[in-house]
């Protein structure tokens, strides 16, 4: 194909190729060429025309197919446009004569059709140049015309409509014959005609005045005529021209406009009566006007409230209109308004009821408002705030009471019966809660309304006269209705006993159904659409039921069935909705265009109304008015009876028929077959409809269920019945017939059979000839192998595919074409792989069709379209390949595809897309990603809803890998362009993603919508952080299109004095007025998406640079390049987005406003603001956060909406963005208001919406408070103040100048009533937590806050808030509630006076009045066992918040004393306390959760510690003194030591303990180190998290040893000693600066707890100790010596350090035992050998204090094996000198540990040490001239020796002169250094006279003589 890409045809290439490869290769160049020629210089161009030309018309004589044609045409006039114009008229002329030419045979046609497309596209392209041609160009093509073909009227259509556009007013002279010929094609046969017609006269009306002035009439008259027999693309074509010309009128003010406009409704021309009209006119009008107002949602409100347009009162006035459609359709609307508006469903609920209780005695009045109740009862499901409970009540009283007295006025009977059955069916939409309450007086109901034999059916029979059957059926009818209702909507009541109160009617409701014919025969035909009715309700209640709830009646049913579907009056043909489900969905599309989905379907299912085809309405079933809607906000349409009726029993004829005996089946088969044969004509047709649907429905439901069809002779009656229907005329049959025939083969499950299956399709398709035949089996073919791939041999494969390449070439029946190709699409699907061989050739066949099949034929294309989508995807990745091969298969797909584009039709270009979205995913680089973004730019707007469909399904998947190019392609595109983007989507001005937003707010397509939602959020996800601005005003142009300035401007007052802020005032005063938006008026749930995308972004801002929340620094890279962009940078524009979105009119926006407003208060609360240091950014917008904050609770505001905004309240309090108690006030007051509102419970909430939303709210309140006052608290601890415990002043809170328990003072004020409410909130939620066995114990009215009835729905609000409150009070106890009155001190030190609950006051109102103990005791175990019952089941959806929430709850709890007790106490609860928390540490991987519960932990064993304390201490007091040794053991493991699993609470803690540790460091753990020694592994640094989670074990574990008796603690030492050193060893890596990791400083301080315990010394577990801490020692010290001899890269200082601990921590005796001690000495030998001079240190520093020792069988071994090691070290640092500040210190310890030793020598030794200190102090010191030029080192060493020297010496003045007298060579040196430090030094060195006095040494002054 490269050989294509030049300007010249490269003839040489050319004629080297096949046939079908020239017209590929034609095709590329032309392609090429178009692009070429616009690139090209104009002097080249001309340089080369008159060959271009040449070779351009050569072509026109090789038979062009249509997309040839095209481009050679256009080609042609961009040629002459460029270049020289003098050779055009010949071309003209040379066209014209083509035209001319006699010859009319095929294979000239496509020769003359290029023709006239080529004068077409240059009369369009030079216009007037060519104006003296013209007449007779027209004239021959008009000509030419009169014997064209369908394809010829075709092309001249197009070709007049481009010779029109290129002349313009030239063109007049031909005006009249133009108009005259296109009107005939707009009544042509060919749609394809009228619309190329349509179009014609569309460009001709531009100029032609004649047609909207004096024409007029008769243009109108022949459109409306066009309109007959039309399809879908000829109404769009013809409409858009009538509505053009009628406008051009109107402006014109021709008074021809007005009588054609008045004539056009068909209907009034007929005189009909006004009542019809105005009918159908107030239907019309109500079902509009509900639409609109269910779209415009909550925004509707202020219209509704005012009572001048009074829309109310009119809709509910025609209720009671006397046309049933007309009060159906009032219902409807009232529907809409409920859904629209939720807070004014419950008042027109009242006022409907009223209506209909008042108007009893008015039949219209009953039927309508009862119909007004059912449709305001169905919209419930869709207003998440429901309605009182109690209006269910009254409703089933009523429809009883309507029901009861139907029967007393004959003139009422049938309005009440059906109101009353309409009623109770329509409460069963609100599901189980609702109904269970009233389901027995249903059942009773239902029980009464049948007979309850046969016996008493055959008396009835006999009895009363057609109008009493009338009402009797209407009632057995509307009872099985509800039935129907409460099963599908109540399906968790369906228990067995229900099911069988249920079934006893069912016989007799089935008996009745056998004996309706006689009835009929009886009573005469006024029964005839009772009877239909009654048979389709009980119809459509088995269906629902399982069949085996009515086995016994099986056999009769189908018996009713089959006799239904074969009936002899049946009319009305019902393919167009009994068939479309039982067909495959991808088969639909080759059918009728009345099944495709349009944006004008209410306009064309009004169009099938008209044409008699059945469709339909509501009055046919009022019944479903409270179903749910279909799609969205439309009008449920219901069949008439008299074909739902067939419906319902096809659906259940395949139920039933699969579960009777397989003799009664093929009895039933055999029937319907001969019922089939045995019709005749029309009525056959009819019949063969039912029963093949019926079939089809049985094999589905077989197939499905994965049944079997049964012994052989059942597949006979079957395939004959198939294989009729594939022979029959309606093409839907057809397509169920090959549905049916691939699930018999797919039911019999046998391969020989579908081998038959396949061979007879190949017999018949090889024989017949005519279309039917040929559409049917080949269709067929294709469903055999959708479902049963399993049959595609490679020979069986090869047969079909060529039968099938065959039929798609059959030129003569596009209809064959269209089938044959689909099939071939079906078949390479299932094919496969397999099909890989057939490749090459399908795709041959499939580029020659799309070059020649004609565009009239649109069905043919979108057949090719399809099987080139399946070929592309069976080729997949190996698209991607570079083999000559698979290259030329790529160019062939892409250029299938650019034929597709080029194609009218648009559903072609559909596909089109949606292939070369499949050819993107598999080979993206061999997509020209700039051209497809641009064929979707320009469709994004297109009239057609499924070509839209498609350039969104193809944008999203562009979009999730290259969205920052696609943008960039649409914008430069839009740029770049002058036409072609369709005004709609403005991408110049917005991007892209502007125009998306725009189609959003356009768009009412579902499907279409979500896609849209799709793509915008994968663009945010990949490109807001970087075009930040640009994302942010398109979110803020969408929610401020609407949004009221002047509540904004107000607001940003304050923001706007401070001027000078460059960042936030430029951009809060932006908005001009005049500045006119991209957006106007965008709907309510456009700017919920905006608002949700502000928040989207702030999400994805988290994930980028951290400058986004941090305002110095984005200041900072903001001025270092202008180009950054923060989102801190925009927080005015984020505060103001939130604001307008929270106060808007609609309810959702309101809600995504205080989200927005949440989130950025959480993301920006702590970003500190610069330029005022000790404030934070966000303070300045506190009017805003007010303002917006404070419409939410007002009154008339609905509870969703009060409880988001309490949730933000809290947050803003809770965030510490504002200090000043004043500026928080204001916030604070919307609290406390609402906390008014919800003090009295749930009586005094509004009565509008269910009591669950007043439960919702009161919940919200407190959640808010609670969240407050944790925050309160933990601010006032961290502040170290006690805790206030009595109620603050007033004044203190009111004068408000910021503490730290100022906040703690503001919720203090109302903390009594608040206590009271979470106490009785907690309680609620216990009791609705309780298993369902305990439902009994429930209280019958509720709990404080929630209703009996509407527990379930309130259960919901208590799991989202029960966390915080319970937190809160947990801390609020602590601090108040469980100081209870000691006896002795009396009550002085109760708090305050404990609340007194309705958990405490029992349900009679003579309760007791318990103690505050008692009181304490049942607050406690509510918390207590809350918290237990949530951890020990967490939820996958528990949040983290709520179970942190709890720990904390937990933790405050044993904060204080009294709970510590009732814990210690009880060992049983302690232990259940720790099993659940160890679940939580398994459950969750969370380190902060597991801290927490560690940190619970840690209190229990404190308690269980404090217990055995007390218990000790009482044990001595009195037992006294004297009997000490008969003291009982307490703790746990008594006096055996042993530990009960399961009983133990130290077991308990050990496992948890463990769980950690070795979760943390699995090193630990035996089994996996495969042995129990020490095994050498390398030490690890464990994360930060890991670090605190062990560090917190092992504090626990250390403080296990004092829980338990003497005996008890030898057990676990060992346990308790292995974990603590574990983790040293494992930890002990050596860190900078000789620093300890926080691990081994944990493990080193748990050590020391351990060491130090009472149990080491106690008299029953001494030894024991002893034994095993020596042990634990030599593990230390094995540490060292690893067992394996491999070197571990352990701290030394670490190891040290335990041993240190272990020297001074035990009782001497652990490490004083020889063996141990003398290893001990030898590593500290060792370790002072080492170079490291942070070791040296430590070693000193380690070494000073065990020198100091007190005990000196401990000190002394040390003191004598090391210390000539010291002072050897030291004298080697003398002799070096030191040299930096490390050997300094270094030296400094060493003389530190010298001194000491001096101190505590014995007298005798005293002199030696003193003689050896001596001389290394004297010899750092400096004479006057070397001070001068020392090292800062040497003078920092100077000056420790000097004042060391001056602190000896007076100590021990008699060495100090004898050393001196033997030295003088040091006394010179130090007299010399004290002289020049002289002036320096300000104490004095005393002569000898003082120094008798050793003692006072701090004060002694010495002199310089004192030698």
């Amino acid at each position: 194909m490269e050989l294509a890409h030049s300007l010249l045809l490269n003839e040489e290439a050319y004629n080297q190729l096949g046939e079908v490869q020239k017209a590929e290769f034609i095709f590329d160049w032309l392609r090429y060429l178009e692009k070429l020629l616009l690139a090209t210089s104009r002097n080249d161009v001309k340089e080369k025309q008159k060959t271009l030309v040449e070779q351009l018309l050569s072509l026109l004589n090789s038979s062009p197919g249509p997309p040839t044609r095209k481009l050679l045409a256009k080609n042609l006039g961009v040629l002459y446009s460029i270049g020289d114009t003098f050779s055009v008229y010949e071309t003209i002329d040379k066209c014209n004569d083509l035209i001319r030419s006699k010859d009319d045979s095929p294979s000239y046609l496509p020769t003359k059709l290029a023709a006239v497309v080529c004068l077409g596209s240059l009369y369009k392209k030079l216009g007037r140049m060519l104006v003296n041609t013209f007449t007779d160009t027209v004239g021959n093509i008009l000509k030419a015309m009169k014997s064209a073909e369908s394809q010829g009227r075709y092309e001249i259509m197009l070709s007049l409509q481009n010779i029109l556009n290129g002349l313009g007013a030239a063109a007049t002279p031909c005006h009249r014959d133009v108009y005259k010929a296109a009107k005939s094609c707009l009544t042509d046969r060919s749609m394809a005609v009228r619309c190329a017609a349509a179009k014609c006269l569309l460009e001709l009306q531009k100029e032609a005045i004649f047609m909207w002035s004096t024409d007029l009439d008769s243009v109108a008259t022949l459109c409306f005529k066009s309109f007959e027999g039309s399809n879908y693309d000829v109404r769009i074509s013809v409409s858009k021209l009538l509505g053009t010309v009628l406008a051009k009128a109107i402006i014109s003010k021709h008074p021809g406009a007005d009588a054609v406009m008045n004539d056009g409704n068909v209907e009034t021309r007929v005189g009909s009566t006004d009542v019809a009209a105005s009918q159908h006119m107030l239907v019309c009008a109500l079902q509009e006007l509900g639409n609109l107002l269910h779209s415009l949602g909550t925004t509707v409100a202020p219209l509704l409230q005012d009572s001048s347009a009074g829309i109310l009162d009119s809709v509910i006035s025609v209720i009671q209109h006397p046309s049933i459609s007309v009060r159906l359709a009032a219902a409807w609307c009232l529907h809409c308004i409920a859904v629209a508006l939720p807070s004014y469903l419950t008042p027109l609920l009242d006022r409907c009821l009223e209506r209909l209780t008042v108007l009893k005695s008015s039949p219209e009045a009953v039927t309508g408002f009862s119909f007004a109740v059912a449709a305001l009862l169905g919209a419930v499901k869709h207003c998440p705030l429901g309605i009182p409970h109690g209006k269910g009540k009254i409703i089933m009283t009523l429809a009883e009471d309507l029901l009861c007295s139907a029967v007393q006025n004959s003139r009422l009977s049938a309005q009440r019966t059906q109101a009353g059955w309409l009623l109770i069916a329509a409460l069963m939409t609100l599901g189980p809660a609702v109904v269970s309450h009233h389901l027995a007086r249903v059942l009773l109901l239902w029980k009464c309304v049948f007979p309850v034999s046969s016996k008493d059916l055959e008396t009835e029979k006999s009895r009363g006269d057609s109008f009493t059957w009338q009402v009797t059926l209407e009632g057995r009818a509307g009872a099985l209705c509800a039935i129907k209702s409460f099963v599908s909507h109540c399906g968790d009541l369906l228990t067995e006993e229900v099911i069988q109160r249920l079934l006893p009617p069912l016989p007799c409701a089935v008996n009745l159904l056998t004996q309706l014919s006689s009835v009929l025969k009886t009573y005469g035909s006024t029964l005839k659409t009772p009877s239909v009715v009654y048979r389709q309700r009980l119809y459509e209640l088995l269906i629902l039921l399982p069949p085996e709830t009515y086995e016994g009646n099986l056999c009769a049913v189908l018996k009713e069935l089959a006799a239904d579907l074969t009936a002899s009056d049946i009319q009305v043909a019902a393919s167009a909705f009994l068939l479309p489900p039982l067909c495959h969905q991808d088969d639909l599309v080759i059918l009728s265009p009345l099944l495709q989905e349009t944006d004008h379907r209410f306009i064309e299912e009004q169009l099938l109304l008209g044409n008699g085809i059945a469709c339909g309405s509501l009055e046919y079933d009022p019944y479903s008015i409270y179903e749910k809607d279909v799609e969205g906000d439309s009008v449920p349409k219901p069949l008439p009876p008299i074909l739902s009726v067939i419906s319902s029993a096809v659906k259940l004829f395949g139920v039933v028929c699969a579960h009777v005996g397989e003799a009664q089946r093929l009895f039933i088969l055999e029937q319907l077959l001969d019922s089939v044969k045995h019709s005749k004509g029309a009525r056959q047709q009819i019949v063969q409809l039912h029963v093949v649907s019926s079939l089809s429905s049985f094999l589905k439901y077989l197939a499905i269920s994965k049944g079997n069809l049964g012994p052989e002779e059942m597949r006979r009656p079957a395939l004959a019945l198939v294989m009729g229907a594939l022979e029959s005329p309606n093409p839907l049959l057809r397509c169920a017939a090959a549905e049916a025939w691939a699930r018999l083969a797919q039911v019999v499950d046998d391969g020989a059979f579908t081998a038959a299956l396949a061979q007879v399709s190949f017999d018949k398709l090889k024989s017949a000839r005519d279309v039917v035949t040929r559409t049917g089996y080949s269709l067929a073919l294709g469903s055999l192998h959708r479902y049963l791939g399993g049959i595609s041999s490679s020979q069986h494969l090869n047969s079909c595919v060529g039968i099938l390449y065959t039929l798609s070439q059959d030129t003569t029946s596009p209809d064959v074409q269209t089938w044959a190709l689909h099939s071939l699409s079906l078949i390479i699907d299932s094919a496969g792989p397999l099909y890989h061989m057939q490749v090459e050739p399908t795709l041959s066949l499939i580029i020659m069709l799309l070059l020649n099949v004609p565009p009239t034929h649109a069905e043919v294309h979108q057949s090719l379209g399809r099987c080139l989508n399946a070929l592309i995807t069976t080729l997949g990745p190996e698209l991607q390949g570079n083999s000559t091969s698979i290259s030329t298969l790529r160019t062939s797909c892409l250029l299938g595809c650019a034929v597709m584009q080029d194609n009218p039709d648009c559903l072609v270009q559909a596909q089109a897309i949606s292939c070369l979205q499949q050819l993107h995913m598999f080979a993206p680089r061999h997509v020209n990603l700039s051209n497809l973004v641009s064929c979707l730019c320009v469709n994004l707007c297109s009239p057609y809803l499924l070509l839209r469909r498609a350039v969104l399904a193809c944008l999203r998947q562009l979009v999730q890998r290259e969205a920052a190019e696609v943008s960039e392609h649409a914008v430069m595109l839009a740029k770049d362009s002058r036409e072609e983007l369709t005004p709609d989507a403005n991408i110049r001005e917005v991007g892209l993603e502007g125009a998306l937003l725009t189609l959003l707010d356009k768009e009412t397509d579902q499907k279409l919508c979500h896609d849209i939602k799709e793509t915008l959020n994968h663009m945010l996800t990949s490109m807001a952080v970087d075009k930040l601005s640009f994302w942010l005003k398109l979110c803020k142009d969408v929610l401020a299109a609407s949004a009221d300035f002047t509540t904004v401007t107000c607001v940003d007052t304050m923001q706007e004095e401070e001027g000078d802020k460059g960042d936030d005032a430029s951009v809060l005063t932006t908005r001009n007025d005049d500045k006119s938006y991209p957006y106007t008026n965008p709907r309510w749930a456009t700017r919920v998406f905006a608002a949700e995308c502000v928040c989207r972004i702030i999400n994805q801002c988290e994930n980028a640079h951290s400058a986004h929340f941090d305002i110095a620094l984005a200041q900072e890279m903001k001025k270092r390049d202008s180009r950054n962009d923060f989102l801190v940078l925009h927080l005015a524009d984020l505060i103001r987005m939130a604001f307008m979105a929270a106060t808007d009119h609609s309810d959702q926006l309101r809600l995504s406003g205080l989200e927005t407003l949440l989130v950025v208060i959480r993301r920006f609360a702590a970003i500190p603001e610069p330029e005022f240091p000790g404030h934070v950014i966000l303070e300045q917008y506190q009017a805003n956060v007010g303002a917006a904050l404070r419409p939410a609770f007002t009154s008339e505001t609905p509870p969703d909406v009060t409880a988001k905004a309490c949730q933000v309240c809290s947050a803003w309090i809770a965030s510490g963005v504002v200090s000043d108690l004043n500026d928080l006030r204001r916030v604070h007051q919307l609290l406390v208001s609402s906390l008014t509102k919800i003090q009295a419970g749930k009586e005094a909430l509004s009565h509008l919406y269910n009591e669950s939303a007043s439960t919702m709210e009161i919940l919200a309140v407190l959640k808010a408070w609670a969240e407050v006052y944790v925050i309160a608290v933990e601010r006032h601890k961290s502040h170290r103040q006690p805790l206030k415990t009595t109620t603050c002043s007033e004044e203190s809170v009111r004068n408000g100048s910021y503490s730290s328990d100022g906040l703690l003072d503001l919720v203090h004020t109302d903390l009594g009533t608040l206590s009271r409410l979470w106490l009785a909130a907690l309680q609620d939620f216990a009791l609705l937590t309780l298993p369902s066995e305990f439902a009994s114990q429930l209280p019958v009215e509720g709990g404080a806050f929630y209703t009996a009835e509407t527990s379930e729905n309130a259960k919901l609000h208590y799991y989202n808030s029960w966390a915080l409150i319970l937190h809160a009070t947990a801390l609020w106890l602590t601090s108040t509630g469980f100081v209870v009155a000691d006896p002795d001190e009396g009550a002085s030190h109760l708090s305050r006076p404990v609340t007194p609950t309705s958990m405490c006051q029992g349900s009679s109102s003579g309760a007791t009045v318990k103690s505050p103990e008692d009181v304490c005791t049942d607050r406690f175990h509510l918390i207590l066992g809350i918290s237990v019952e949530f951890l020990c089941s967490l939820r996958s959806d528990a949040t983290m918040e709520s179970i942190t929430a709890c720990l904390h709850a937990l933790q405050a709890l044993l904060d204080v004393p009294w709970p510590r007790s009732k814990i210690g106490s009880d060992q049983d609860l302690g232990i259940e306390l720790l099993n659940v928390l160890h679940r939580v540490i398994l459950t969750r991987e969370s380190p902060s959760i597991q801290l927490a519960s560690l940190e619970v932990v840690r209190q229990i064993i404190c308690a269980a510690q404090e217990h055995v304390k007390e218990k000790r201490r009482s044990a001595e007091v009195d037992d006294g003194a004297a009997e000490k040794e008969t003291l009982p053991e307490f703790g746990e493991g008594k006096d055996t030591g042993g530990l009960v699993p399961g009983k133990s609470l130290v077991f308990a803690t050990l496992e948890l303990c463990v769980c950690i540790l070795v979760r943390q460091l699995p090193e630990l753990n035996p089994k996996l180190t495969g042995s129990p020694g020490v095994k050498a592994t390398k030490p690890q640094v464990l994360s930060e998290d890991g670090s605190r989670l062990v560090s917190a074990a092992l504090v626990i574990l250390s403080e296990l040893p004092a829980v338990c008796s003497p005996e008890g603690s030898i057990s676990i030492l060992p346990t308790i000693l292995y974990l603590t050193i574990g983790v040293l060893r494992e930890t002990a890596v050596k860190l900078p600066g000789g620093q300890l990791s926080s691990t081994v400083a944990a493990s080193l301080q748990a050590l020391k707890g351990i060491l130090s315990s009472p149990m080491a010394r106690a008299e029953k577990s001494h030894t024991a100790w002893t034994d095993l801490l020596r042990s634990a020692l030599t593990t230390i010290l094995d540490c060292w010596d690893p067992v394996d001899g491999t070197h571990q890269e352990l701290d030394e200082i670490s190891l040290l350090t335990a041993i240190t601990v272990f020297i001074l921590s035990t009782n001497p005796e652990v490490t004083t035992i020889p063996c141990l001690q003398k290893r001990c000495i030898e590593k500290f030998k060792a370790t002072l050998e080492i170079k490291d001079p942070v070791v040296q240190i430590k070693t000193y520093q380690l070494l000073l204090s065990i020198f100091q020792y007190p005990n000196p069988a401990v000190s002394y071994p040390y003191i004598y094996s090391l210390v000539s090691s010291i002072v050897e070290k030291l004298q080697e640092i003398d002799k070096r000198k030191p040299e930096d500040t490390t050997e300094l210190q270094i030296f400094q310890e060493g003389i530190k540990v010298l001194e000491a030793l001096v101190a505590i020598a014995e007298e005798q030794h005293r002199s030696q040490l003193v003689a050896c200190l001596l001389p290394i102090l004297i010899s750092f010191l400096l004479d006057d001239n070397a001070l001068g030029s020392a090292t800062s080192v040497m003078k920092n060493l100077h000056d420790f020796a000097l004042q060391n020297l001056m602190q000896i010496g007076p100590q021990y003045s008699s060495v100090f002169k004898n050393v001196m007298a033997s030295s003088p060579a040091l006394k010179a040196r130090l007299e010399a250094a004290i002289k020049g430090n002289q002036e320096n030094v300000k104490v004095k060195i005393p002569t000898s006279k003082h120094t008798k006095n050793p003692g006072k040494n701090v004060s002694i002054q010495l002199k310089t003589n004192f030698l």
